[in-house]
């Protein structure tokens, strides 16, 4: 069964409208800042502008011998509209564009601890930690250029437009014979008539054609070496000295290769992401966080959702949910419970499973004695289904505890409801 965070991130649509508004952060996928992306297109031979990475005085050394015209300062987050922002403390921009190296530094000082306001990030801000310095690219054409693996297509997908540096969307609902698709087959690999296609759909002529085509091969093999399913750069530009660069890259990665990319994911950024999402990964648990008062530990993104919708129609709000998943064992029951009540809105829990995979005496198990070791003080209502279920019924009844059982999920919500 496929996990909720997984359908969450590529069926968006299945998110029910009646809960979307609470849902806090329904996408859960790997981030990095944008000098990572551009290290490791940088590792695959990919031309990217040169940069320096600085965190404050400490690294004025890094910007000897970096000698260009012009310096482009950018504040590092996790968040768009940045040259727009304003920092905590009144300085305004989180990018900043100078000619003189004696100016960088102080620019940095600016940002460096202080929280970076923008349209996309909390009121508060981000805390800026590190701040990109690097050579001003004089741009003299802009296009667009990304990886995406496609399920129509069953495999990777090369997007191509002459019209970069806009949103991609706005191109390719106006004027979407400026938009190229070439389904690209997984067991060849990109082939340099492709690459050649691309380049001159994208309009780089006489030796840059030759250029471009080599970039979008080395973008490609990046694509397949890190497991990525996309791979965005916007805008792949032409300069005024004749070269092709990738000015802006976006990446994310597929989940199920971290395995294959330790390096990779351990470079993740949370500065954004709630804290308990990040334990709940750890021990291979999905948690998702909303603004109700009951907590729901589920198994499997359907019946997440189905979950949810029944809490609402019987008058209540879930305050989280956590999918435990298919091969659950009793101490992730444990550390879900855990989880689930560190929210101090949560005023009671609904326990909904249906055992297919699971083990339903596995969940009861894991509910007792969760139950016992937490000293759990808010109602508990429990409604099991399936695999070994009259065996997990008994479990729950012989324990002595307080648990509410429910024959199905709608009298287990409406049970919640009224425990509150």
């Amino acid at each position: 069964m496929a996990s909720l965070t997984f359908l969450l991130k590529v069926y968006p649509h299945l998110i029910r409208p009646n809960l979307h508004t609470v849902y806090k952060n329904p996408k859960r996928y790997l981030n990095l800042l944008e000098y990572q992306s551009k290290k490791l297109l940088e590792e695959s031979g990919v031309a990217i502008q040169n940069f320096r990475i600085l965190e404050g005085k400490q690294d004025a050394d890094l910007l000897s011998g970096f000698n260009v015209k012009e310096y482009v300062v950018k504040a590092q987050i996790l968040a768009g509209g940045r040259g727009k922002g304003y920092f905590d403390n009144g300085f305004k921009g989180g990018v900043h564009i100078t000619k003189n190296r004696s100016e960088v530094l102080p620019l940095v000082e600016k940002m460096v601890g202080h929280r970076l306001i923008t349209k996309q990030t909390p009121k508060d801000g981000i805390l800026v930690k590190k701040v990109m310095v690097a050579a001003l690219t004089n741009i003299v054409r802009e296009t667009y250029f990304s990886i995406v693996m496609d399920r129509e297509h069953n495999g990777p997908v090369l997007i191509a437009s002459p019209a970069g540096g806009m949103d991609i969307e706005a191109v390719a609902k106006e004027t979407p014979s400026k938009i190229k698709t070439i389904p690209v087959d997984i067991t060849k690999g990109i082939t340099r008539v492709q690459a050649l296609d691309v380049a001159k759909f994208l309009e780089f002529n006489n030796m840059l054609l030759e250029r471009a085509a080599d970039e979008i091969m080395k973008l490609y093999s990046l694509f397949t070496k890190v497991d990525a399913v996309q791979i965005e750069i916007n805008p792949l530009a032409e300069t005024d000295d004749g070269r092709v660069i990738s000015v802006d890259a976006k990446l994310n990665f597929d989940d199920n290769a971290q395995f294959r990319q330790k390096d990779i994911f351990a470079m993740e950024v949370h500065e954004d992401t709630d804290p308990k999402e990040i334990e709940a990964s750890k021990y291979n648990l999905n948690y998702i966080a909303m603004e109700g008062n009951i907590g729901c530990l589920v198994n499997g993104a359907g019946l997440a959702m189905a979950t949810m919708d029944i809490i609402k129609l019987n008058g209540g709000s879930p305050a989280n949910f956590l999918d435990v998943g298919g091969s659950v064992k009793e101490d992730q029951v444990l550390k879900a419970f855990q989880i689930l009540t560190s929210d101090e809105n949560v005023k009671a829990i609904l326990v909904n499973v249906f055992g297919g995979i699971v083990n339903c005496a596995t969940i009861a198990n894991g509910i007792v004695s969760a139950t016992k070791t937490m000293n759990l003080q808010v109602p508990l209502i429990v409604r099991l289904e399936g695999t070994n279920v009259n065996e997990a019924k008994q479990i729950l009844k012989l324990s002595g505890l307080k648990i509410q059982s429910a024959v199905d999920l709608d009298e287990a919500a409406k049970k919640a409801v009224q425990s509150i």
